[in-house]
């Protein structure tokens, strides 16, 4: 399919100008057109999972156009399995988090607009192989999470929107200065990423080292990863339950995913120079710091949120072991990640709509109340603990195998942490869903089949790859294969040793 990709990113947008085009009054006709604009961006998404060439790790479906040719700027769009695998990540949850944000009623028309608009940005990230268009699509996504933040949110939603945007506004300017030195540092200049990669041999050891520092810091931001964290826990707390699933489920892995697209060919030998110290180190600080602040929440939501800094500490931490089961871990810790927690964020969402708050110890004994409820949440929160037989598991396992190679004390770190993630989980369940029924409670309402409808496809893909988690690894695998060897052999690695 010739436009295939661009079909996939812009499809969205065009719903969106539909939705704008509907009568303002007309609040049910908005939400299912929304929900149908989602629809051909996740069947085109199927279609390129089924047909993508697996045996490669090149780049595929490439539509290349002149842009700008004053100044060489492209329109390039292109997969290989890293971006495969997020771009499915992001057509199978938009439709959900549509289906999930049916009990928005204040200006639906502008939330759901918005929220196509935010696909199209998510979408295009990922399918951008022009620096200069990866940048206006990483941009575009700024303008509607602030406003869905700022206007749908929660009582502080004013100071979580406008901390969400600085923090991201600072990192944008570090990664507009690497972008344009880049860009003058070749000659012709360009911006083509496939240029920028093939060209990086040539660069400086100097130029590559703070190049990869600013950019590292724009991407560690989006992650996030300590202690540019701050902004995602309010940011989450504040936001609508569909808009913190696509923050969490999407949103972060563009930080992970920016430094394995942009960092990591590019900047092969700063990429040696600094893997340990920024990705492996802070990882591994990520992983136990998160499941420690994790513990000490009282709010339901404040806690996933920090368990996502501990689990996207995994992802980090396997991409900086530079060996294929790390890697391979890291990529697929990103799906899974994506998927759990967009699993633990709607089941809040829905205890939230019915008791109107999210405090820990205001429950007791839902389990007996809302039993369909209960099996899903028992599900997600095995998930997110890493049992065996459900997805996370696969992917932390393969992310500590890569890391014993690189750094035995590190792997006992992480895998050391994986008892602080099963305490503050199993204490939640115990606490929210267990022990004696909460009067006031005892009469809530089980899942409505909208709820069971936004869950049950997330319940399923948890199962599936925690029993066969090949359906997703042979997407990304001769990729990051393809990855690690154009980091190793730039030049002996500096660093891996550190901690053995």
């Amino acid at each position: 399919m010739e436009y295939l990709l661009t079909s996939m990113t812009f499809l969205p947008l065009l719903g969106a100008l539909v939705v704008l085009a509907l009568p303002r009054d007309n609040a049910t006709l908005v939400r299912w057109t929304s929900l149908v604009a989602t629809v051909p961006s996740l069947l085109l998404g199927l279609w390129l999972f089924e047909n993508f060439d697996r045996s490669v790790g090149t780049m595929q479906f490439v539509e290349r156009y002149s842009w700008i040719p004053a100044f060489n700027v492209q329109y390039i769009m292109g997969v290989d399995g890293l971006s495969v695998s997020m771009l499915l990540l992001t057509v199978l949850l938009s439709p959900l988090c549509v289906l999930a944000s049916f009990g928005i009623e204040k200006g639906v028309k502008g939330y759901f607009a918005l929220f196509l608009l935010l696909e199209t940005g998510m979408l295009g990230v990922f399918a951008a192989l022009d620096f200069f268009l990866f940048f206006i699509f990483w941009e575009l996504m700024l303008l509607p999470m602030y406003f869905l933040i700022g206007i749908w949110g929660g009582p502080r939603r004013e100071y979580a929107a406008i901390k969400f945007f600085l923090y991201t506004l600072i990192g944008s300017v570090l990664m507009l200065v690497a972008m344009l030195a880049l860009y003058f540092a070749n000659t012709p200049h360009t911006f083509d990423m496939l240029v920028l990669m093939e060209r990086a041999p040539t660069y400086a050891r100097g130029f590559q080292a703070w190049a990869w520092i600013a950019l590292f810091i724009g991407f560690a931001i989006k992650i996030p990863a300590f202690p540019f964290h701050t902004w995602l826990p309010d940011a989450h707390v504040e936001a609508p339950t569909a808009i913190s699933v696509i923050l969490a489920g999407v949103l972060l892995k563009m930080g992970t995913y920016g430094i394995l697209r942009v960092c990591y060919p590019i900047f092969p030998l700063a990429t040696q120079q600094y893997a340990f110290w920024a990705l492996a180190a802070l990882g591994c600080w990520n992983i136990v710091y998160g499941a420690l602040c994790a513990m000490a929440q009282k709010d339901m939501k404040s806690l996933v949120a920090y368990s996502s800094i501990s689990h996207m500490g995994y992802v980090m931490l396997g991409m900086a072991t530079l060996t294929p089961q790390g890697m391979n871990g890291a990529v697929l810790q990103m799906f899974n990640h994506g998927t759990v927690t967009a699993m633990l964020f709607l089941l809040v969402g829905v205890i939230y709509d019915r008791a109107h708050h999210r405090n820990i110890d205001g429950f007791g004994g839902l389990a007996s109340v809302m039993p369909v409820y209960t099996g899903f949440v028992t599900i997600a929160f095995f998930a997110a603990l890493g049992l065996p037989g459900l997805s996370a598991f696969i992917s932390e396992v393969l992310v500590l195998l890569g890391t014993w190679q690189y750094s035995q004390p590190l792997a006992i770190t992480a895998a050391s942490a994986v008892v602080l993630t099963a305490g503050y989980m199993l204490w939640m369940l115990q606490r929210v869903w267990l022990g004696p029924v909460n009067e006031k409670y005892v009469a809530l309402p089980d899942l409505s089949w909208r709820e069971i409808v936004t869950l049950a496809p997330l319940a399923v893909i948890v199962i599936v790859l925690g029993v066969y988690p090949h359906a997703v690894l042979d997407l990304f695998g001769p990729t990051l294969v393809a990855l690690g060897d154009t980091v190793s052999s730039a030049a002996p690695v500096v660093a891996q040793a550190a901690l053995r």
